[in-house]
C-alpha cells in the first residue's frame, strides 16, 4: 500500500475509515511509516530513520559528527510536534559509537580521577548487602568495592582499549547496583551521545489473562485508529528471541526488580505525562538509561504473521562539537578541559524549554491538576464507577502547590460522595521526602507516621556530626537568619546535629554519641534507627513542606476521608524512594491493599516497589558542601580535619575532578536505609521482597487510554473480578461479588476495548503518536534528595 504522511492518516482516521489498513504515524525524520507489521515488508524494503550521508564519509568519525551538528537544519528532530520535539540533531548510532571509541585512554589522569570519587562512595549505605545481598534480593549480587579496584587497576595497565570504554565501563559500577540513588555518569558515558530506536514497544496480554508479548506501539495506535488490521507479535528482535532480548535489555536499567525493569523497557502513558524528565518512550527507544547503551547500528524485528522489518539507529547529539575534528578533540574541549577552557564548552542547549506535556495523552480531564502533572485527580464517568475517585501521583517533587492539589482534591472527592479511592503511583520515582509523609498524613491523619531510617557510619560523617553537635550549640535556629549561614545546611532533616531528628521512640538524642554509637549490623557500622521530627518548625524552610497535622496545618485534615478498605494503591513497579517512603506507610501502617501490573511474560507475583527503597540520595555536590561547612563551623580545626578523610573532599589538586568529569548532579549516593517497623535485623527495605497482593496484566486499550486500567483495578479491588496472580478477601459476601465478576468480566473488557476504539479521535492519535519521540533530559528534572533520576 502507498506510504502516507501523518497528516494524511489523521485526516483519514477523522472519517473512520475501516475498509483497509491506514498508514501509520511516522517518524519525523523519515517519510517512511515506522511500524512495520500493518502492512507486510521486509528486510530490504524496511522503514529506517536514516540521517544524512556526511558531507566527507572518510573523515574521522567525531570529525563527521561535526559536519552534521553544524548542519542541523537536516539533522534535527522535526519542529512539528511542538512541546514534543527534543530539537537536537541525530546522527547514525554507529558513527556516534564510532566517534566515542576513537577518544584515546588517559591513563595517566585517570589514576586521581578514580581516587577523587572514593570518599564520595563511602556515603553509600548498602555496599555490604549488595556484596552479599540478604534471600528475597532479585537482582545479581555487586561487590562495588572489588569493581571499582579492578577498574582503577585495569585503567593504571592500559588495558582499556579507550577513553569511552574507561568510562561506560564506570558507568555500569553503579548501574549494576540496581539502586537509583547510586549514580555517577561520566561525560562520554552519556553526556555526548543519546542513543536510541526509531520505534516504541508495548506489552500486553491479548485478552487480559495469557501472558503478555510485545508489539510495536505504531501498531496498535492504527489498530485504534482504523478497527482492523490486529497488530502482530514481535518474536524476534536482532535475531533472539524477543522475551529474551528484552529481558536482557531490561537489566540495564537501574530499579532493583526484574518485572519493574521490564516495564521500564516499553512506551507508558505515565512517564509520557512527565514529558522530557520521564522515560515515556521506553528504555528499547532510547528514553531513560536506554540512552547510555549502544543498541548496535541497526534494529531487526521478525513479527508472528512472518514479516520483518530493519530500522537505522540513532544518536542524538547532547553536546557542541563546534571545533571538534577527533577523538582527541572531544576528550580535551569537553571531557578533561583545562579549568581555563572550562567554561567555554557549552552544551547543546536546543533541548525542550519545559518538561510538561499538555494535556497528558491518553489521560481524561482532571478536576484538579498540578502544573507539572506531577500530581493530579481524576473521576471516571463510566456507569458503574460513580463513586470512584482516582488520585494519579507520578511524582513527589513540588511544595505548596503539590501539597495544595492532593488537599483539594481529596477534599472535593469527599464531598461530591465519592467513597473509594484508587492512587496510582505508576511512574513515581519520588520526590520532595517530606511530600510522601504528607500525603499519608491528608489520608490518615490520626496514625503518626514511623519512617524510620539509618545513615551509615564512617570517619567523615562522624566528624561532621560531631563537629555540628558542637558547634551548633542551640536547635533550633532562626532558619533565615541564624549566628553562621553555613547553619542552614544542618536543619530541617539533615541528620548532623543530635538536637534534630528524634529516636526509634520519637523521642530526643541525647547526644552525638547517642545517635552514632555506631551500631554493627552485616558486617557494616550504622548509626542508630533516625525518624523525622515532624514538629520540627525548620521543616518548611529547609524543604518547602508544612505536613498536614503539624504547625500552622495541625488538625488538617479533621478525619480520615476514606476507609482502608476503601483505599487501593496501584502500582506499574517504578515506585522509588519517596514513593517507597509513602507506600511503606500506607502498607505498614495503615493496612491498605495494592495491585502491580505488568512484568515479564512470566506467571507468578509481582512486587509493588521496583525502584529504589532508600530514603534518602545526597548529591556530591552537597556532600562537598557539609564538609565545607565542617571546616567553616570549626575553623580551629582546620589541621585537624586535614589530618583525617575531610581534607579528601577539599584537596585543589583533586576536590573539583569529580564533578568536572561528570553531568552535572549525576554524582548521588543512597545515605539512608529505611527499615520495618520492629525489624530487629534493621536489613533494608531494599533488600526485602513484597509482592502485591494482586497483579494484572495490561490490555491494548490500556496503553492509549489510562481510565481503562483504573477501571480494572476497580473490577478487581471491588466489584468481584479475577488477578492473574494472587486477590483478596476471600469473605462470602466478596466470593458472591466474585462469581458476578468473574461472568461479567469478559464483557467488560470487550466494552472497553470498543470504547476506546471509538474515542480514538485524530487529535488522540496525533498525541500519543508524537509522545514516542520524547527523550529523557536530565536538565529538565528538578534535583530532589527522595528522588530517583531516570
Amino acid at each position: 500500500m502507498q506510504i502516507r504522511t501523518l497528516a494524511t492518516l489523521l485526516a483519514a482516521a477523522t472519517q473512520l475509515v475501516v475498509a483497509k489498513p491506514l498508514a501509520l504515524p511516522q517518524d519525523p525524520n523519515t517519510s517512511t511509516a515506522i511500524s512495520p507489521s500493518a502492512t507486510i515488508i521486509s528486510a530490504s524494503e524496511a522503514p529506517t530513520a536514516t540521517a544524512p550521508t556526511p558531507v566527507n564519509p572518510n573523515a574521522n568519525p567525531c570529525a563527521q559528527v561535526a559536519q552534521m551538528y553544524n548542519n542541523p537544519n537536516t539533522t534535527s528532530d522535526s519542529t512539528g510536534y511542538g512541546s514534543f520535539v527534543s530539537f537536537t540533531p541525530k546522527v547514525p548510532a554507529k558513527l556516534a559509537w564510532d566517534c566515542l571509541n576513537d577518544v584515546p585512554l588517559d591513563s595517566v589522569s585517570a589514576g586521581p580521577w578514580l581516587d577523587s570519587l572514593r570518599p564520595y562512595i563511602e556515603w553509600q549505605s548498602t555496599t555490604a548487602y549488595l556484596k552479599n545481598p540478604p534471600e528475597g534480593y532479585q537482582e545479581p549480587a555487586a561487590d562495588v568495592w572489588g569493581d571499582f579496584e579492578s577498574i582503577k587497576s585495569r585503567a593504571a595497565s592500559g588495558e582499556f582499549a579507550n577513553e569511552y570504554e574507561l568510562e561506560f565501563a564506570l558507568y555500569r559500577l553503579f548501574q549494576t547496583t540496581h539502586d537509583g540513588h547510586f549514580r555517577y555518569l561520566p561525560k562520554l558515558a552519556g553526556g555526548v551521545f543519546g542513543f536510541g530506536r526509531p520505534i516504541s514497544l508495548v506489552s500486553y496480554s491479548i485478552d487480559g489473562t495469557s501472558r503478555p508479548k510485545p508489539y510495536v506501539y505504531s501498531d496498535v495506535l492504527s489498530f485504534f485508529v482504523n478497527g482492523t488490521a490486529e497488530p502482530s507479535t514481535v518474536t524476534q528482535i536482532d535475531g533472539q528471541d524477543a522475551l529474551e532480548f528484552l529481558e536482557n535489555w531490561a537489566q540495564y536499567g537501574s530499579l532493583q526488580d526484574p518485572d519493574a525493569l521490564y516495564n521500564n523497557v516499553f512506551y507508558e502513558l505515565a512517564q509520557v505525562s512527565l514529558g522530557t524528565s520521564g522515560s515515556g518512550a521506553g528504555t528499547f527507544a532510547g528514553a531513560g538509561r536506554g540512552a547510555y547503551i549502544y543498541p548496535g547500528p541497526t534494529t531487526t524485528l521478525q513479527f508472528e504473521n512472518g514479516t520483518t522489518a530493519k530500522f537505522d539507529n540513532f544518536a542524538r547529539v547532547l553536546t557542541s562539537f563546534r571545533n571538534i575534528q577527533s577523538g582527541a578533540d572531544l576528550y580535551k574541549t569537553y571531557v578533561n578541559p583545562k579549568v581555563s577552557v572550562t567554561s567555554s564548552v557549552s552544551v547543546n542547549n536546543n533541548a525542550v524549554a519545559t518538561a510538561t506535556v499538555s494535556p497528558r495523552p491518553g489521560y481524561p480531564s482532571p478536576v484538579v491538576i498540578q502544573q507539572n502533572n506531577y500530581i493530579a485527580g481524576y473521576y471516571l464517568d463510566e456507569p458503574g464507577y460513580e463513586d470512584i475517585a482516582v488520585l494519579a501521583c507520578t511524582s513527589f517533587v513540588g511544595e505548596d502547590d503539590y501539597q495544595d492539589v492532593a488537599y483539594s482534591f481529596i477534599e472535593q472527592a469527599s464531598a461530591a460522595g465519592k467513597t473509594k479511592l484508587v492512587i496510582d503511583v505508576s511512574a513515581n520515582g519520588g520526590g520532595t521526602i517530606l511530600q510522601g509523609y504528607n500525603l499519608f498524613l491528608n489520608l490518615f491523619p490520626d496514625i503518626l507516621p514511623y519512617g524510620a531510617t539509618r545513615f551509615r557510619s564512617h570517619e567523615t560523617f562522624d566528624i561532621i556530626g560531631e563537629t555540628a553537635s558542637e558547634r551548633i550549640w542551640y536547635y533550633p535556629f532562626n532558619y533565615t537568619n541564624p549566628p553562621n549561614p553555613v547553619w542552614q545546611d544542618f536543619g530541617g532533616g539533615t541528620p548532623f546535629t543530635y538536637r534534630s531528628d528524634v529516636d526509634i521512640n520519637y523521642e530526643n538524642f541525647t547526644s552525638w554519641r547517642d545517635k552514632n554509637p555506631p551500631n554493627e549490623f552485616y558486617g557494616d557500622n550504622f548509626t542508630s534507627i533516625i525518624r523525622w521530627n515532624l514538629s520540627d518548625p525548620l521543616n518548611t524552610p529547609a524543604n518547602g513542606v508544612q505536613v498536614n497535622g503539624f504547625g500552622n496545618r495541625t488538625g488538617l485534615p479533621p478525619s480520615r476521608p476514606f476507609t482502608p478498605e476503601n483505599i487501593v494503591i496501584l502500582y506499574d513497579g517504578y515506585c522509588a524512594s519517596t514513593c517507597a517512603i509513602f507506600s511503606e506507610l500506607m502498607t505498614e501502617q495503615a493496612g491498605i491493599r495494592t495491585i502491580s501490573i505488568g512484568g515479564r511474560s512470566r506467571d507468578g507475583p509481582m512486587q509493588t516497589v521496583g525502584g529504589v527503597k532508600g530514603t534518602n540520595n545526597y548529591p556530591w555536590s552537597f556532600i562537598n558542601e557539609l564538609v565545607t561547612d565542617t571546616y567553616a563551623l570549626a575553623p580551629d580545626q582546620a589541621g585537624f580535619f586535614n589530618s583525617t578523610s575531610l581534607y579528601s573532599y577539599v584537596d585543589p589538586d583533586t576536590s573539583f575532578t569529580p564533578f568536572q568529569r561528570a553531568l552535572t548532579e549525576s554524582g548521588q549516593v543512597n545515605v539512608r536505609d529505611g527499615i520495618r517497623m520492629g525489624d530487629e535485623t534493621q536489613t533494608p527495605l531494599q533488600f526485602v521482597y513484597e509482592p502485591a497482593d494482586c497483579r494484572l496484566y495490561y490490555t491494548a486499550e490500556m496503553t492509549v487510554d489510562v481510565t481503562a486500567i483504573w477501571e480494572k483495578v476497580v473490577d478487581v479491588t471491588w466489584n468481584g473480578d479475577s488477578c492473574v496472580d494472587g486477590g483478596f478477601s476471600s469473605s462470602e459476601e466478596y466470593n458472591e461479588k466474585r462469581a458476578e465478576g468473574a461472568s461479567v468480566a469478559k464483557l467488560k473488557a470487550e466494552r472497553r476495548l470498543k470504547k476506546r476504539k471509538q474515542q480514538m479521535t485524530a487529535s488522540r492519535a496525533l498525541a500519543l503518536a508524537q509522545s514516542q519521540d520524547l527523550f529523557t533530559d536530565l536538565n529538565s528534572i528538578v534535583p530532589r534528595q527522595g528522588l530517583m533520576l531516570p
